[in-house]
C-alpha cells in the first residue's frame, strides 16, 4: 500500500492523516468543508510542533510530513488513486453506508476500504459494496498520534490476506494492532462503555459525586483518567450512540444507557466538545472543575 486517503478531517481523521504522513505515506485528506480541512492542517502542525519540542522529530521531518498531505473537497478526486481508504466520518450508520457506496464506485477495485468506526458493524458497512472481502475496521484510539492501539475488526467476509495487510501496516505505523471479530462494540467499547455507563448510574443514584467516582477509579484501579472525565473526553453523544448500538445489537438491558446520560445529550451537554459535561471544560483540560449541576 503506497497511497492512503482519509475521509473526514475531524479529531480522528486529522490524527490518522498525521500518523500516515509522518510515516512517509502520501495522504489525501478529504472533507466536504475547506474550512474544516484548513483547521485540520493547523491541528496537525501544532501536534507536530509538540513532537519537535520533545526532540522526537526535526523541523525538516515536520515540513515533510505536512508536504505528504494533500487536501480535497471532492471525494472522487481524493480517493481515485488510493490503495487504502480510511473513513473517519461522524459515527452515523446512514452516513457511513453512503460513504462506502461512493468509495466502492470511486476507488480502484484493488483498494482496501477501512472504517475507523468504534461500534458500527463492519459486515453491515461491507454489505453496500461489491468488495466485502476488502472492507475492514481500523479503530484508532484518541489521540491518534499518541495512542498505540489499533483495533483491527474483521467483517464476516473480510479476507485473511486483507486482515494480514492491515495488521502489518498498523505495525509499520508504530502501532500495536489487536484483532477482533465483528460483534457490537467489538472489544474496546463492549468493555469500556458498560463501565462508563455504570459510573453514570452511580452518580445518577447518588452513591457518590463526580470527583469521588473518578478518584476511586484512578487511584483504586490505576486508570489514568476517571470514567466520567473519559466520557466527557470521548463525547457524551458518542458514548450514548455506542451504548445504543450495544443495546440494540444484543437486546440485553444491561447495555441500556443511563437516563442521566440521555438527558445530558438532549440538553446539549456533550462533554469537552460542548464545553460542559460532568466537568466544565471552559478553561481547558488542565484546569477542570466539576460542572455546576453536579457540585455539592
Amino acid at each position: 500500500m503506497k497511497k492512503v486517503a482519509v475521509i473526514g478531517s475531524g479529531t480522528m481523521g486529522n490524527g490518522i492523516a498525521h500518523v500516515f504522513a509522518q510515516n512517509g505515506f502520501p495522504v489525501s485528506l478529504v472533507d466536504i468543508s475547506e474550512e474544516a480541512l484548513q483547521r485540520a492542517l493547523g491541528t496537525i502542525s501544532k501536534n507536530l510542533d509538540r513532537i519537535v519540542a520533545k526532540g522526537n522529530l526535526t523541523e525538516e521531518q515536520k515540513e515533510q510530513t505536512l508536504q505528504n498531505i494533500t487536501t480535497y473537497t471532492n471525494t472522487q478526486e481524493g480517493v481515485k488513486e488510493a490503495d487504502l481508504v480510511v473513513e473517519a466520518a461522524t459515527e452515523n450508520v446512514d452516513l457511513k453506508l453512503k460513504i462506502f457506496r461512493d468509495l466502492d464506485s470511486f476507488t480502484k477495485p484493488t483498494a482496501i476500504l477501512a472504517s475507523n468506526t468504534s461500534s458500527i458493524s463492519i459486515t453491515k458497512i461491507a454489505s453496500v459494496t461489491n468488495r466485502p472481502d476488502k472492507v475492514i475496521g481500523m479503530h484508532f484510539m484518541n489521540p491518534v498520534p499518541v495512542m498505540k492501539l489499533v483495533e483491527v475488526i474483521r467483517g464476516y467476509s473480510t479476507s485473511d490476506e486483507v486482515t494480514q495487510q492491515v495488521l502489518d501496516l498498523s505495525k509499520q505505523l508504530g502501532k500495536v494492532p489487536a484483532e477482533a471479530n465483528d460483534y457490537p462494540g467489538f472489544v474496546a467499547n463492549r468493555v469500556l462503555m458498560p463501565m462508563i455507563n455504570e459510573a453514570i448510574y452511580t452518580l445518577f443514584e447518588g452513591v457518590a459525586g463526580v470527583e469521588e467516582i473518578d478518584t476511586i477509579m484512578k487511584l483504586g484501579m490505576a486508570h489514568p483518567m476517571g470514567p466520567l472525565q473519559l466520557a466527557d473526553f470521548i463525547g457524551l453523544d458518542v458514548c450514548l450512540s455506542i451504548l445504543n448500538v450495544l443495546y440494540e445489537g444484543f437486546g440485553n438491558p444491561k447495555y441500556a444507557p443511563c437516563p442521566l446520560l440521555v438527558n445530558m445529550v438532549q440538553a446539549g451537554h456533550k462533554g469537552a466538545k460542548s464545553g460542559q459535561g460532568f466537568y466544565s471544560w471552559a478553561n481547558g483540560p488542565k484546569d477542570l472543575v466539576v460542572a455546576d449541576r453536579f457540585k455539592k
